[in-house]
């Protein structure tokens, strides 16, 4: 094996879409990465730090409040009753034994809810955030199996829970498509993904696979998944004297969720109020379902504030999660290992008014140059629970495919696995043809393949067995890309002790509050304790939205437009005596709680003499940043190299993953304790994926049938090994702070790695997901 010593500055694939093609770029934009940015030239200071997170202590000494433990005065409970059908109309529905039982205050049914508008879909406006344009408790269609049919409302949790279970229905059933094959059979429509189609097509891909000199050609196979964040589905609301209605709620998208709200029912944007300080965790599933607006229709209903807690089978009825996907990967090569044809075709499911298809060949789009490529996600449409967004989606899943694809093409031609993924790096984006903003993949595999010994591994499955045990190897490459989302304002009051940043956004338990308090620190020249920084409340300026890995380079670059206007409004105050009377903001560099210029720090001025001269106790200023016109001129991903080390046992079948690393290249950290915690927490995630997650279906009803953490197998302590995380810390001169998504990374390619590694060990290809005992033995 011959590993490349020296990574070229390359990154990768796929432009924002259709936002980033309809906006052209003023001549006066500021392109974040178009200027030298302090920050990046800069290696000391607080960011990069591993700096704990400041939410911390509160959580562990349980002072932390999350949406469903906010109490207010005169709250009741909520309860849902969820229909038992896959599709049909509800002929009776008696509540009647429901109303009559202890503490009930109010049974709320599609004949008595109040009157709400259609939900606009997300992508439709800048701020919508639904999934589905179904309608919400407003006639008897019954569209899935657990779709609620009534809220029960009582003065206690255990009476709401109870009488919910009292109410009945009766249905008159319609045909339900709830078998993916079945569904299949009836045709598919091509797929799109925020606004752009699933399809790339250069060459003629089949032709080129007819002829290459080594080929392989494999489906593959991933289930349902559903969402399992540690903190439930919950929310606490109220309707206020003035009309307004105040949500407490677990959200990724607290802005958009406002907006969204309003259009439901009726009102002005700014009479709806949510936060959401603190989210036990999201991934994609924290988002704005049927249960927020039913605790709000209801507490309006019953005139009182309202707590609505979803139990753990509750997630699985209401909120969507990955849906499964069949996927053709045939890749031909020459003679030297050079892809001739790259082909990423298949199948997904989804109902037909969900708005997210699994889009598994975006990573595909900039993974490997080839001399031709097709790329294709056809949609089938089943009947049932709208699917959404889940970790990395379409990367989690198509990387297993493509990148099992790749290890499986190795063999075939006798190259080192990381050698042919070497041999196949893209010097532009392949589907796009723009430069990448920064890829240094390579790099990051030397890293790891020298940390991890991946010289140790025999290329021959079954070389190397321990006692019982079979121990194989295997990598797999990971690729997300990069986003930015547009419209994120941020504010920043400055006074003589310190400064708060106010921006709506979300700490989900990342330690976004805390990285981006360190980068606040870094660009005001303050320690970070002089600094607050308050989010998660949608009365707060901007459109944040913590998903797409993307939250962090929106909240950097809306504190740097936001700095930028405050120096520039420093300067004015100043005045002519000042030592950087006349500066550009480009020109000043912030230290030690002031200005000073950049080409001469003894020129230097303290925020406190600034505002004393001018009399002013503070000053707040507040601003947007560009749109994200960086995504239009670069390509640009986040990757990875993944390496893991598997052990199946000879006589049960039993897998243990006894090690794993994952090297990435991110741009640059900022905050290595918090990033290894996001990047080991994805792996995690993706061991999941690999080994244990799939969501059994009945498809003669349309019923989850394993809706809890005891049937639903996800990971435990024992089931994680050591986990090493490693990175390139290259930043890309074209992002603000030179960072990249790391949210989402971990977890792709982690499948890949594990299903490699198992082959490896024994000698058989598992193509269908979880990789399980009886489909070893």
């Amino acid at each position: 094996m011959s590993i490349i010593k020296g990574a070229k500055a390359r990154a990768q694939g796929l432009a924002m879409g259709a936002l980033a093609k309809a906006v052209a770029l003023a001549p006066d934009s500021w392109i974040p990465g178009s200027t030298p940015d302090p920050l990046i030239r800069r290696r000391s200071g607080h960011t990069g730090k591993p700096m704990s997170r400041l939410d911390g202590p509160l959580k562990v000494a349980g002072q932390a409040r999350f949406a469903a433990e906010i109490a207010l005065p005169g709250m009741a409970y909520a309860a849902l009753a969820h229909a038992t059908i896959a599709k049909g109309r509800i002929t009776a529905l008696d509540t009647a034994a429901a109303e009559a039982a202890p503490g009930v205050v109010l049974v709320m049914t599609y004949r008595n809810a109040p009157r709400l508008q259609r939900p606009p879909v997300f992508m439709s406006s800048a701020k919508a955030a639904w999934g589905d344009d179904l309608p919400i408790l407003q006639d008897d269609q019954v569209r899935w199996n657990g779709q609620p049919i009534a809220v029960v409302v009582a003065e206690t949790q255990e009476q709401a829970d109870h009488a919910a279970s009292l109410v009945t229905a009766i249905y008159a059933e319609e045909p339900a498509a709830t078998a993916f094959a079945e569904a299949k059979s009836k045709g598919s429509s091509p797929g799109s993904f925020m606004m752009q189609p699933l399809h790339n097509e250069s060459g003629d891909a089949e032709k080129a696979l007819a002829a290459a000199h080594f080929r392989v050609d494999a489906t593959y196979t991933t289930p349902r998944h559903n969402h399992n964040a540690i903190e439930l589905h919950g929310l606490t609301c109220a309707w206020e004297a003035d009309g307004t209605l105040r949500i407490h709620d677990a959200s990724q998208m607290v802005a958009h969720e406002a907006w969204t709200l309003a259009r439901i029912f009726g009102l002005a944007e700014e009479k709806v109020v949510v936060t959401s300080p603190f989210v036990g965790g999201g991934f994609g599933g924290k988002g704005l379902w049927q249960h927020q607006v039913l605790a709000a229709a209801a507490a309006k209903l019953a005139e009182r504030p309202v707590r609505l807690l979803l139990p753990r089978e509750g997630v699985y009825r209401l909120v969507g999660g990955r849906a499964q996907t069949e996927q053709r990967v045939a890749l031909g090569a020459d003679a030297n290992g050079r892809l001739t044809a790259l082909i990423h075709t298949g199948f997904t499911a989804k109902p037909p008014a969900s708005a997210m298809p699994e889009p598994f060949i975006v990573p595909t789009r900039s993974a490997y140059a080839a001399g031709a490529m097709l790329l294709d996600v056809q949609v089938v449409e089943v009947d049932g629970l709208s699917n959404t967004f889940m970790r990395a989606p379409g990367e989690a899943v198509g990387t297993f495919a493509v990148e099992c694809a790749i290890d499986e093409l190795a063999e075939v031609a006798g190259i080192d696995p990381i050698e042919l993924r070497i041999r196949n790096e893209p010097d532009k984006d392949p589907v796009s043809g723009l430069p990448f903003s920064g890829r240094n993949l390579v790099e990051a595999y030397r890293l790891g393949a020298e940390r991890f010994g991946w010289d140790r591994r025999s290329p021959a499955p079954r070389s190397r067995r321990e006692g019982e045990w079979w121990v194989g190897m295997g990598c797999a490459t990971g690729t997300y890309p990069y986003y930015r989302m547009p419209g994120g304002a941020a504010r920043i009051t400055l006074t003589a002790e310190g400064a708060t940043v106010d921006i709506a956004a979300h700490e989900m338990g990342m330690g976004t509050a805390t990285a981006a308090t360190q980068v606040a620190a870094d660009r005001l020249g303050l320690d970070p304790a002089a600094i607050t920084f308050n989010y998660g409340d949608s009365t707060l300026p901007g459109t944040v939205m913590a998903g797409g890995s993307q939250q962090t380079a929106s909240i950097g670059a809306s504190v740097v437009a936001a700095h930028r206007a405050l120096v520039a409004e420093l300067v004015k105050l100043a005045g002519n005596d000042s030592p950087i009377a006349g500066a550009k903001p480009d020109e000043l560099s912030c230290r030690d709680a002031g200005l000073c210029r950049a080409d001469n720090e003894a020129a230097y001025e303290s925020y406190a003499s600034i505002l004393a001269r001018a009399n002013r106790p503070s000053i707040t200023v507040e601003a947007t940043p560009s749109m994200p016109f960086e995504m239009m001129h670069w390509s640009m991903h986040s990757h990875s190299a993944m390496f893991a080390e598997v052990r199946v046992n000879a006589v049960t079948g039993e897998i243990r993953v006894s090690r794993f690393l994952g090297s990435f290249d991110c741009g640059r950290i900022l905050n290595s304790k918090t990033a290894a915690s996001q990047f080991r927490g994805g792996i995690i995630m993706g061991l999941g994926l690999a080994l244990m997650e799939e969501t059994q279906f009945d498809a003669r009803t349309g019923r989850i049938m394993n809706p809890s953490l005891a049937e639903y197998h996800l990971p435990v302590h024992l089931d994680v090994p050591d986990i090493e995380v490693i990175w390139t810390d290259i930043p890309d001169p074209h992002t603000p702070m030179g960072a990249r998504g790391i949210g989402e990374i971990g977890i792709t390619g982690t499948g890949a790695a594990v299903a490699n590694a198992v082959y490896n060990a024994v000698g058989k290809r598992v193509r269908d997901l979880p990789i399980t005992l009886d489909k070893l033995l």
